[in-house]
């Protein structure tokens, strides 16, 4: 049930936040309809969007330093991925699009042990949406003002919008 609900709702989601996004930078969804790579593109939009917000909590199994934080055995952490994805010290122009971002390491899917088990499927299915809707409706565009959007800000997984109103 959990990878049902998780599989599905983070990649509706996902397909509209991303979409919004690149009619918000319509030279980068241009070079994304004409052939620039989706998986560098998908794994941008990812780093950028990070829709799940709930932080992983952990418990310090041993002393360990990260930084200048000594963080001992036994005490939690919250490791958030959507601050970690906008760290500046890692990512050049953290805030911002960037399509074709290499190396992009971020922690959207988690990390070592603790990773997405749907990883591949979402990748894939977002490699083959994006590009195929912006072929499909190549004047796609918003038919309302971002501000005019609502937004769902208060779940652990991000819901993305309400609605997402498009014209083309």
């Amino acid at each position: 049930m959990l990878l049902l609900i998780a599989g599905h709702e983070t990649t509706a989601n996902m397909i509209a936040l991303g979409t919004l996004t690149l009619l918000q930078n319509p030279s980068q969804a241009a070079e994304l309809r004409d052939g620039a790579d989706p998986a560098t593109a998908v794994e941008e939009l990812l780093r950028l969007l990070t829709i799940v917000h709930l932080g992983r909590r952990r418990v310090a199994t041993e002393d360990i330093r990260v930084g200048e934080v000594l963080i001992r055995a036994g005490e939690g952490v919250i490791a958030a991925a959507d601050a970690a994805n906008r760290d500046p010290s890692v990512f050049e122009n953290a805030d911002s699009l960037d399509i074709h971002r290499r190396p992009n390491h971020h922690v959207t899917f988690g990390f070592g042990v603790h990773q997405c088990l749907g990883q591949p499927l979402a990748r894939l299915e977002l490699q083959i949406a994006y590009p195929a809707l912006l072929r499909r409706f190549p004047t796609l565009r918003l038919a309302a003002s971002v501000d005019e959007l609502t937004f769902r800000t208060t779940m652990p997984v991000y819901g993305g919008v309400d609605a997402l109103p498009v014209t083309w």
